[in-house]
């Protein structure tokens, strides 16, 4: 078996989720993002990318509607 060195292997869960929570805030250091062009796959930042949006878009409607709620309408 052979190992591989850091720019071979593909990217864990946490360091996906990092990127696409900085490219959401647009921070995405120059570094990290040299690392997801080269050890990344596209269809996993698309998944989730979109998971994010939604899970975004759904506590975003969550809170409008505690608002209103509160607010009695």
């Amino acid at each position: 078996m052979t190992e591989r060195s850091d720019d071979e292997k593909p990217l864990s869960f946490r360091e996906l989720l990092g990127s696409v929570l900085a490219a959401a805030l647009g921070v995405q250091s120059g570094r990290n993002r040299a690392r997801d062009f080269s050890r990344g796959k596209a269809s996993h930042f698309i998944f989730m990318g979109l998971a994010f949006t939604a899970l975004f878009a759904l506590v975003l409607f969550g809170i409008v509607r505690l608002v209103l709620y509160f607010a009695g309408m």
